[in-house]
């Protein structure tokens, strides 16, 4: 997970005095090992022998069965989805409670003692809807694929409200491990623990040093931990290996702003403002945010560049379509809602789209 990124409510606080802590020894500060997140716990590893070892003697057999275990409720774990979930596999046995990111580390711990061949994949940069509250954030995505003889099967958790503008990528489980410390990161800092939000950054950075997302991240807690100077070091080590990662660019622009440093901020923001013109997601977030307030030209705007920029995600339709019925233009409307529909195929979405266009050509609603 990416934060503190392009939210324009976010940058009063990333920019607020920054609060000094004294430092704390490093073996005061409990941060699980590797062995640990991914560690199966002997009830579970029960259950995993008897509804799957046992049951399955196929590969195939195998998959299937530890789905259902995953997922059923009656004679399995019943895993519910929850976006700030991220804990160990011992974690979310007990909660039964995941996010991707959990999911995943679950799903690939439980498929190696089932003998399943399997790895993670990241989608590198998505849109996802929080399911508590309908914010929308920007976000990197995780998920397992398996592969049996000459298939490939994937398991996502987190498909159905999650944009992607490319195919996921196979990754190794020391990335995996290393988003799951960056998360755990985000989570702490958002807490106010900044020595232990920083502890899981920097182990973070141990597994895997060639992520930039850690680095512009960690960049962050040291900056609300009033380390400017380490704080620039990682948002330059981010962009070192990522020039174009828009978390660090909007990082160190406002850090160099908040240091009063125009001449080092201006190059920042016109790189900046060159990637979030070509991104669609930025243009959708936009869109949204004028929406809210109720431009509804600027949010036709934002939403028909998104849509120009990644044509065929039907959400981007749908937008557009409640923002036509903002601006009194039911026919561009109509037309919008049709061409989300056409380009469903997920549901609840594709139901959703067709009972607002039912409702919009009987002209009971102005707006859906």
């Amino acid at each position: 997970m990416s934060f503190l990124r392009e939210e324009p409510h976010l940058i009063g606080w990333l920019l607020a005095a920054a609060l000094v802590l004294p430092p704390v020894p490093a073996d005061a500060i409990a941060v699980p090992a590797p062995s640990e997140v991914m560690a199966v716990p002997p009830e579970l590893r029960a259950m995993l022998r008897t509804h799957v070892l046992d049951a399955g003697h196929t590969p195939s057999q195998r998959l299937q069965r530890l789905m259902t275990l995953m997922s059923s409720n009656e004679a399995g774990l019943g895993m519910n989805y929850r976006d700030d979930a991220t804990y160990t596999v011992a974690q979310g046995f007990a909660s039964r409670q995941a996010n991707c990111l959990t999911y995943t580390l679950m799903f690939l711990a439980l498929a190696r003692e089932a003998g399943l061949q399997a790895h993670p994949q990241e989608i590198d940069e998505t849109l996802a809807w929080q399911q508590l509250d309908g914010i929308v954030y920007r976000a990197n995505h995780v998920n397992a694929a398996v592969r049996i003889g000459m298939h490939r099967y994937v398991v996502d958790v987190g498909s159905g409200f999650v944009i992607g503008r490319r195919p996921a990528h196979e990754i190794s489980e020391q990335r995996l491990l290393a988003q799951y410390y960056n998360n755990r990161a985000a989570v702490l800092l958002a807490k106010g623990e900044l020595p232990l939000a920083l502890a899981h950054s920097e182990r973070a950075i141990s597994l895997d040093a060639k992520y930039p997302t850690t680095w512009s991240n960690t960049g962050v807690i040291r900056l609300r931990n009033g380390d400017l100077q380490g704080a620039e070091q990682a948002y330059l080590q981010a962009l070192a290996l990522e020039p174009v990662h828009a978390g660090a660019l909007f990082n160190l622009a406002g850090l160099y702003q908040r240091s009063g440093d125009p001449a080092r901020e201006a190059p920042l923001r016109q790189r900046l403002g060159k990637l979030q013109a070509r991104d669609p997601f930025h243009q959708f977030m936009l869109g949204m945010e004028h929406e809210r307030n109720g431009d509804a030209n600027q949010a036709v705007a934002h939403y028909r560049r998104a849509i120009a920029l990644h044509r065929d995600e039907h959400r981007f339709h749908y937008r557009l379509a409640r923002a036509y019925a903002l601006a009194d233009d039911p026919r561009r409307a109509g037309d919008a809602l049709r061409s989300a529909l056409a380009l469903c195929k997920q549901e609840p979405f594709c139901t959703q789209y067709r009972d607002a266009l039912r409702l919009h050509q009987a002209q009971q609603l102005k707006s859906f």
